[in-house]
C-alpha cells in the first residue's frame, strides 16, 4: 500500500493511500505507534473506500520513544492540535480513528472540531478511573501521590499528581460527533460501566467482542476489528 513518511511540525507521521478529499486521522494507543497493526488494518480497509489515513507518533512512542515530554495531557493535546491544523488545511472532509488512550486525548482535543464520524477501538473514556485503579493495585493513596508528585509503577505506568488533578477536573461532558465503538467484553482497563455510560450519554453505536480484553492482538480479535471496519466504513 502507498505510504508516505514525513513530519508535521516535527511530529513523525505516515500518510496512507493516494490523494483523496477525505482523511482519517488515526491516533494510536499506549505503547503503540503510527504504523502499528490496528492502523495498518484501518488503512487497508479505509483506502479502498476513498479515504486517506494520516497517522503519527505521540510523544514517547514510535520514532519519538527517546523524547523527553512525559505522558501528560498538555504535550499530547498540543500534538493532536498540530495534526488537526495540518489536516484542515489539506482535506475538506475529516474523520477520526483512535485507540485506547488515543481516544481519551482525542476526546479532550477534538470536541469542537468539524469531524464527520469517529471510530473508537477500546476507548479509554475515563482516565481518572484508570489512574485510581492503578493506585489501588499498588496501594498508592492520593496523599502519597500528592506528596511525591511522581510515582513509577511496576507496570511501566508513571503516575503524576498534576496529571491526575487535571483529568479529575476535566471529565468528558461534550461530544457531539457520530461515534462507533468496538470494545472487548473483558476489557480490564476501561470497565464496561464506563463504556455503557459513555455510549448512552453521547448516543454512540457500540459493538462488543466477546471474551476480548483491552488490547486487541489475537487473530480472532484482529479479524473482529477488520470486519467491523469493513461493515462500518
Amino acid at each position: 500500500m502507498q505510504q508516505e513518511l514525513f513530519e508535521i511540525d516535527g511530529i513523525p507521521a505516515a500518510l496512507w493511500g493516494p490523494p483523496q478529499d477525505k482523511v482519517m486521522i488515526a491516533v494510536h494507543g499506549n505503547m503503540s505507534n503510527k504504523t502499528d497493526i490496528p492502523i495498518e488494518i484501518l488503512a487497508k480497509k479505509a483506502v479502498p473506500k476513498g479515504y486517506q489515513v494520516l497517522s503519527f507518533d505521540l510523544p514517547q512512542h514510535g520514532d519519538r520513544a527517546s523524547e523527553n515530554p512525559p505522558c501528560k495531557v498538555e504535550p499530547y493535546i498540543k500534538d493532536l492540535n498540530k495534526i488537526m491544523t495540518h489536516a484542515k488545511g489539506r482535506w475538506p472532509h475529516l474523520y477520526l480513528f483512535a485507540n485506547s488512550m488515543g481516544a481519551y486525548f482525542s476526546l479532550l482535543a477534538y470536541q469542537q472540531e468539524n469531524i464527520e464520524k469517529v471510530w473508537f477501538l477500546s476507548p479509554l473514556v475515563d482516565m481518572g478511573r484508570m489512574i485510581e485503579n492503578i493506585m489501588k493495585w499498588f496501594n498508592i493513596t492520593e496523599e502519597q501521590l500528592e506528596a511525591e508528585q511522581t510515582i513509577a509503577t511496576p507496570i511501566g505506568q508513571t503516575l503524576y499528581w498534576d496529571y491526575y488533578c487535571y483529568v479529575k477536573a476535566h471529565p468528558i461532558t461534550d461530544w457531539n460527533i457520530p461515534t462507533l465503538i468496538l470494545y472487548g467484553s473483558e476489557d480490564e482497563v476501561c470497565e464496561k460501566d464506563r463504556i455503557l455510560q459513555f455510549k448512552e450519554q453521547f448516543s454512540c453505536e457500540l459493538k462488543l467482542v466477546e471474551d476480548a480484553k483491552h488490547y486487541f492482538h489475537t487473530p480472532e480479535q484482529l479479524e473482529a476489528l477488520n470486519l467491523w471496519l469493513y461493515e462500518t466504513l
